[in-house]
Parts: structure tokens; C-alpha cells; sequence
């Protein structure tokens, strides 16, 4: 089971590449009419967490430059930006990088129990794998956003 959840988080991570790829670095910026972010906070948001993600399930150390936080955490917005964000290029190789790690990942960290549980709203997990596991339905949500605002700027 936990192996089906690492090639899940795998399989997603690699769709999300691709999505990405095919959108100009112009059309990252643009929000369209009824959405509070662009594709290019969605992909940063999606790397920040899963960033995040992986230090609290497995203890690893954050791997995403200092800004990213400031740029893509929960509450934030571009039009609040005072620094200048990532490229695409960037992000991209971001995500690489975290697919990377994803596939260097030992399924059997995934039974490990939290140092202390992680509390999200109404929800809390105890393991690695239903924090990882909730990271993966995070990044998924994101992803359909970025489909529906990709949709608009056609």
C-alpha cells in the first residue's frame, strides 16, 4: 500500500510537470476573472507545501529557497508581491528536483508515526503516510485549478 502511494504521488508529480510546460512564462502571471492566485502562485504553493510536507512526515531538511514562503504559503497572493518570484524554469526544476526525492522515497517510511500529530483544521494525522497522503490530495486540488485557469488563457 505504501508503494501505491509513492508512485501515486510520482504519477501526479509528473502530470503537473507537464501542465507547467506547456504554459509561457507570460501566462503564468496572469489571474484570470474569479480566481485569487495565477498558475505561477499554484505551482510555487504546490512546491512550498510539499516541501513542507516531507520536513514533517520524514524529518527531512526544507529544501526551498527562504522566499517561497513569503511568496507561496497559504494566505499569500501575487498581488502582494514585493520581490520578484521564480521562473519557470525554477519551478520546474524544483519540481524535478522533488520528484527526484519522491523517488528515492522508502515506502516504509510511510508507517512511521509523527513526532507529534499534525493538526489541519478539523483534521489530524499521526503517520508520515496520511500526512504524505494529504499532501498528494493538496497537490491535486492545485492541479485542477491550474487546469481551469490553463482552460481560460486559451
Amino acid at each position: 500500500m505504501a508503494q501505491s502511494i509513492v508512485n501515486t504521488g510520482k504519477v501526479l508529480r509528473q502530470i503537473v510537470i507537464g501542465q507547467l510546460q506547456s504554459v509561457s512564462e507570460a501566462q503564468l502571471d496572469i489571474q484570470p476573472e474569479g480566481f485569487n492566485n495565477t498558475i505561477r502562485w499554484n505551482v510555487g504553493h504546490m512546491i512550498y507545501w510539499m516541501d513542507q510536507y516531507a520536513t514533517l512526515s520524514f524529518g527531512s531538511m526544507s529544501a526551498v529557497p527562504s522566499q517561497y514562503e513569503v511568496l507561496f504559503n497559504s494566505g499569500t497572493k501575487p498581488s502582494d508581491w514585493t520581490i520578484v518570484p521564480p521562473s519557470k524554469d525554477e519551478l520546474i526544476q524544483m519540481l524535478v528536483t522533488q520528484l527526484s526525492n519522491l523517488s528515492e522515497l522508502a515506502p516504509e517510511r510511510l508507517d512511521k508515526t509523527l513526532q507529534s500529530p499534525f493538526a489541519m483544521g478539523p483534521f489530524q494525522f499521526t503517520t508520515a503516510g496520511e500526512l504524505f497522503n494529504f499532501a498528494l490530495m493538496h497537490e491535486a486540488i492545485h492541479l485542477g485549478v491550474i487546469s481551469s485557469q490553463m482552460k481560460l488563457l486559451r
